[in-house]
């Protein structure tokens, strides 16, 4: 069995099962140690912070000690820190250079990038080059937000005055009316993509889908193909985009598992299935345009009940006590 091991597993249970089902043997780690995913996993452990000149060290000897094969950050959290380290830690990390991943991890910077690229992004300023004529309504941003946090809808001057003095960072952008998507996309080891799967997100909550579903668009089909080529990501990427105009506008890429991943894996593209492979060595062949169309999804949420031995002693609990809605 392949060995995984997961970073900033936070609350990414489904991720972390989907690898299991797949046939992987599953290691999470997070510096919480209410983690939920951590207790979902085959091991887990506690590591320190990101910021901690521990923390590669810390992965590096987890990698060791279970014969790691393939590293997955979770969430974006860390992904700086991990791309600089992917000599150091004895395994093959599933993220872009460090340059891609730090402009993804900047607003600002990412709309650079996809000008530079030709990928279509909204118009997009600093507040020292916002236009005096600029059309409400406009978002105001952080450049290192993620997720939903640090976003705000400005209506009129008075509205963008305010958030642009209460957001740290900011960066305004033209506000996009259209239908919103999220483009799951799985890249082999050379950066070729191999599958991709468009998904509309109809309720989002928090920042991540809440109800969606796939939708057989040719046109996200291919931006998510040419997003792939243009900026050379290894395994799990999602690309956000709404369409505009019958055209999609990209306003941010982030390489790694979207939170809405668990649709694209029923809909047949079973990304953790094909990373086992190519992680093996065996050919995935090439399967864009290979899914379920309009498929659904609405999800809910589950607790799980963990002793506070477990918490202390960071040993899995004898067994999950059933999850509960």
């Amino acid at each position: 069995m392949t060995a995984v091991l997961f970073t900033c597993a936070g609350q990414r249970v489904d991720i972390v099962t989907a690898f299991k089902r797949a046939g992987a043997r599953t290691i999470a780690a997070d510096v919480n140690r209410l983690a939920p995913a951590l207790y979902h996993a085959d091991s887990h452990a506690f590591v320190p912070r990101i910021d901690d000149p521990e923390y590669v060290p810390t992965l590096r000897a987890l990698a060791l000690e279970h014969d790691v094969k393939l590293i997955v950050p979770l969430t974006d959290l860390d992904h700086g820190v991990l791309s600089r380290a992917k000599d150091e830690l004895g395994a093959l990390v599933l993220l872009p250079e460090p340059s891609v991943v730090d402009a993804l991890a900047d607003k600002w910077l990412a709309h650079l990038l996809f000008e530079e690229r030709g990928i279509g992004s909204p118009p997009t300023w600093l507040p020292a080059d916002l236009p005096r004529d600029v059309e409400f309504p406009v978002l105001v941003k952080a450049r290192k937000g993620f997720g939903s946090r640090g976003i705000y809808r400005c209506e009129d001057a008075r509205e963008l005055e305010f958030f642009l003095d209460y957001v740290p960072e900011p960066v305004i952008q033209t506000f996009l009316d259209g239908p919103e998507y999220t483009i799951d996309v799985l890249c082999d080891f050379s950066g070729e993509p191999l599958a991709v799967v468009p998904r509309e997100r109809v309720i989002v909550r928090a920042g991540v889908v809440d109800r969606g579903r796939t939708v057989r668009d040719q046109r996200l089909i291919d931006l998510g193909v040419a997003c792939a080529r243009a900026l050379k990501f290894y395994g799990a990427v999602n690309i956000q985009c709404r369409i505009v105009n019958d055209r999609p506008v990209v306003f941010e890429i982030n390489p790694r598992f979207s939170g809405g991943i668990p649709l694209t894996i029923a809909a047949g593209a079973d990304f953790p299935a094909f990373l086992l492979d190519l992680t093996a060595g065996r050919s995935v062949p090439t399967r864009i345009g290979h899914f379920r169309g309009d498929l659904w999804l609405t999800s809910y949420e589950a607790s799980i009940f963990v002793e506070a031995e477990a918490l202390e002693s960071g040993r899995r609990p004898p067994a999950l006590m059933g999850d509960v809605a």
